[in-house]
């Protein structure tokens, strides 16, 4: 067993690290009374400040994106478990000759939800034919007056 009085020094790591830098440690905690040595200190802690908010950002976006992309995993294996269900589901319903498609079944409303870019679409399309129909019937109206 070694000798308890033989505590090692806690400052040794720091002293030896600062030491070679050619900054003596007392010179850190004691003020300088030297303006320029202040504000050369004061440029170079600023720096560090700016690379290290620089590595905080770039640290919160990789977050973000891994965050991201565990999202976007979760639901496409979702729906793959749902794609899955469903079909194992529909195969094993339509044997048994059960009804699936009754309003409000979970199995109607993945219908659905397949669906919803069609969906989308065919409203969009409805939309603009109404309001090209519009569009004649006023340019109709414009160009021909009322005869009275």
């Amino acid at each position: 067993m070694s000798n308890l009085n033989s505590v090692p020094d806690p400052l040794s790591f720091a002293r030896k690290m600062w030491g070679s830098m050619g900054v003596s440690l007392p010179g850190m905690v004691t003020p300088s009374l030297n303006v320029e040595d202040i504000e050369k200190k004061i440029r170079d802690l600023k720096a560090v400040e700016n690379w290290l908010k620089m590595n905080l950002s770039m640290l919160q976006m990789t977050i973000q994106g891994l965050e991201m992309q565990c999202v976007t995993l979760n639901a496409v294996r979702a729906m793959g478990q749902m794609a899955s269900s469903y079909g194992t589901a529909g195969a094993g319903d339509e044997a048994q000759g059960s009804s699936l498609a009754e309003p409000g079944s979970g199995n109607e409303a993945l219908k659905q939800a397949a669906l919803w870019p069609l969906t989308l679409l065919q409203q969009m399309q409805e939309q603009m034919q109404k309001a090209a129909t519009a569009a004649v019937q006023a340019r109709q109206v414009q160009e021909d007056p009322p005869k009275t």
